[in-house]
């Protein structure tokens, strides 16, 4: 586990952790949930997207925009030594103010979050909508459409049919544009729009284009399907002023009353202007060198580029200024047209015909019986925000203080509660040199090509080290004394990153349909505080693999009973989890999903090993052993060619790992779109 800031009061630690989180995360929102309504004006134009505060026993998920990665997280005040996640570590989760009330300490860990957490500072309503929609963007990135069309596999008929499907929308979209300009009451909007409705006009061109290259012709060449006419009949409703959840026009319509029906409209064609432009931006990225030889070279060349960006600009800007009359309630209606909107694009990808064989989401494979799929995690700071060792230390610190306090309980041969922080920090502080040196030692002096068994011999040196700092854990009874009850409280008030209790609940959910079994493996000290954490969020049917603190009379006597340690430890465990499932007749995926060097040979030995977070030293540690990092979309594109040839995509042991920005993009890539 990590070891983190030696931070020595109150004060310093709630200051760090507000830091930490303004460079880091979003917001709060409910587990499971992708964004926070819209409450009020002041809430969506405010300097910051506010959370709303949270009461004890909620169950909240802290929304990481970026992931988290050691640099951040564990920069010691002290030594100024970054470390990795091992035997253990102090993290954020010391932000418990020195309360002997253990209740109060977890909601003032939460309210910490919560009063700290906000939207990134994005100047505009378009922004802050489009940022508040990167989970659905995420799905269409990683739609199976969006995937073989980007990869150059998509068949020309697919191609031919959504060119079809596309030509009804925009002459949708030109129609809107035409009821927009007609509503707005202000001359440079109505000059806006009518430039956007050109360049849309434009985009139709383009689509002749490819009818004329491929002799079909677009709108005769199929009816408008189910998604497509979903869509179509909304944008027409929307510019009509037919709005769900909103006013209609009266009789007697007032200029304002169109102008709120303008930003509407705009509001629900804003989406698809930028999600188009994200959606090229992000395949050019990747084709860029061979986007000359691309099949669909000219799709990828328009949406990607500095025209239709400017385009989708424009309509923000637009959308901008036409939000500005518009009141709180009104506003709320326009955040939904936005996210309907974009639902309705991704749906109308979803609903394009494919005539071959795609490789997402990987788990529809586990709907044939000779196939079946593993998936694996590790716990703290994959699936969490904070991390549950130095929770665990707290708890025992802080029911320690409540003890000294009372008049009627005694410490007996027991520490004080300032003699369990000293040895904490110290141990910590130890920990960071003597790790980092450990480390360092195991290295090869420079990189070399992909060699599997050496970097098991240099971790086995490392897991050595983690071994004995456990017991230096349990010798110095930091953890003894803590109530079991106490420790369930902290499980229930655990953070976890956006998207990741959403995966687990769908995938548990549907087990038998995608032939899988979950797993978490984790050198956490407590396995209750894990199971607690998943099943408040309503995630029940976990494997879980770790250590187990060990009670009397439902009191911890410090000692641990001890199954996962170490890099090496881990490794057994997954190979065993792997072989009980084992069945010759049976072709089996793993994939192992963890943030730290402790998991490293689990995820080279995964069929997909899936790294989250930004660990420096997990990378330092790989790059010396031969490992590649490649961002998961970019794999996935290279991969896509062998699958639709019936090629096995995913290996053990390639030495090639896939970096993900968070769980929505893993949810992406292996359930696909809960849409």
């Amino acid at each position: 586990m990590y070891c983190a800031s030696l931070l020595s009061d109150s004060f310093s630690r709630l200051k760090y952790l507000r830091n930490l989180i303004n460079s880091e995360s979003s917001g709060l929102v409910r587990a499971g949930s992708t964004r926070k309504a819209f409450s009020n004006k002041k809430c969506l134009f405010g300097s910051k997207l506010r959370a709303l505060p949270l009461s004890f026993g909620e169950n909240f998920a802290g929304v990481a925009e970026k992931p988290f990665g050691s640099e951040r997280l564990l920069v010691g005040s002290k030594f100024g030594v970054v470390c990795e996640k091992s035997a253990w570590r102090r993290t954020v989760s010391a932000n418990l103010v020195a309360s002997p009330n253990i209740e109060a300490n977890l909601r003032c860990l939460r309210c910490s979050f919560s009063s700290a957490m906000g939207v990134a500072d994005e100047t505009g309503v378009a922004r802050r909508l489009w940022s508040m929609s990167k989970r659905d963007s995420t799905f269409a990135l990683y739609n199976p459409f969006v995937v073989a069309l980007s990869a150059g596999t998509l068949s020309t008929e697919s191609f031919r049919n959504y060119m079809s499907q596309d030509a009804y929308f925009l002459k949708a979209f030109v129609e809107a544009y035409t009821m927009a300009e007609e509503c707005a009451d202000d001359d440079d909007d109505k000059t806006a729009i009518s430039e956007l409705q050109k360049a849309a006009k434009e985009e139709l061109k383009l689509h002749n284009s490819f009818a004329e290259a491929w002799d079909i012709e677009l709108v005769k060449e199929c009816s408008p399907n189910m998604a497509t006419v979903k869509y179509t009949d909304f944008l027409r409703a929307t510019a009509a002023g037919k709005v769900e959840g909103g006013k209609g026009p009266s009789r007697s319509v007032t200029p304002f009353e169109k102008t709120k029906i303008a930003a509407y409209t705009v509001g629900a064609m804003t989406p698809c202007m930028r999600l188009y432009a994200f959606l090229g931006q992000e395949v050019l990225k990747i084709v860029n060198d061979e986007c000359a030889r691309h099949p669909y070279r000219q799709w990828i060349e328009t949406y990607s580029s500095a025209n239709f960006e400017a385009s989708a600009t424009q309509i923000e800007e637009l959308l901008d200024k036409l939000a500005i009359s518009l009141t709180g309630e009104e506003l709320e209606v326009l955040g939904r047209l936005y996210e309907q909107a974009l639902k309705l694009e991704i749906e109308f990808f979803s609903a394009q015909p494919l005539f071959q064989r795609t490789s997402v989401p990987v788990l529809k494979m586990g709907n044939s019986a000779n196939c079946r799929f593993t998936v694996v995690s590790d716990f703290d700071l994959s699936c969490t925000i904070v991390d549950s060792s130095a929770v665990l230390v707290e708890i025992a610190i802080q029911t320690t203080l409540k003890a000294e306090q009372s008049e009627t309980e005694t410490l007996g041969d027991r520490k004080s509660a300032a003699e369990l922080r000293n040895t904490w920090d110290t141990l910590c502080s130890q920990y960071a040199e003597e790790y980092e040196g450990c480390l360092s030692k195991s290295l090869p002096s420079e990189e070399e090509n992909f060699d599997f068994e050496g970097l098991c011999r240099s971790l086995e040196k490392l897991s050595q080290y983690e071994v004995e700092a456990n017991s230096k854990i349990v010798e110095s009874t930091v953890l003894q004394g803590i109530n079991a009850e106490d420790i369930k409280k902290a499980g229930e008030h655990l953070l976890f990153q956006e998207g990741c209790t959403s995966f687990f609940t769908q995938v548990l959910s549907k087990m038998d349909d995608y032939n899988v079994d979950m797993h978490i493996l984790s050198v956490c000290w407590s396995g209750d505080i894990i199971r607690t954490a998943f099943l408040t969020n309503g995630v029940n049917g976990l494997h879980i693999h770790s250590n187990e603190l060990m009670f009397a009379d439902s009191i911890s006597t410090g000692n641990i009973d001890r199954h996962v340690e170490s890099p090496m430890d881990k490794l057994k465990t997954f190979n065993n989890i792997l072989a009980s499932a084992h069945d010759d007749s049976v072709e089996y995926i793993s994939i192992y999903i963890g943030d730290s060097v402790g998991d490293l040979l689990c995820l080279l030995e995964a069929n997909i090993g899936i790294v989250i977070g930004k660990s420096s030293n997990l990378r330092r540690v790989g790059k010396h052993f031969g490992v590649s990092f490649v961002p998961l979309f970019s794999g996935l594109l290279k991969k896509e060619g062998a699958y639709e040839k019936g090629l096995n995509c995913w290996t053990k042991q390639s030495g090639i790992l896939y970096t993900v920005s968070g769980w929505n993009e893993i949810h992406a890539f292996l359930l696909g779109s809960s849409i």
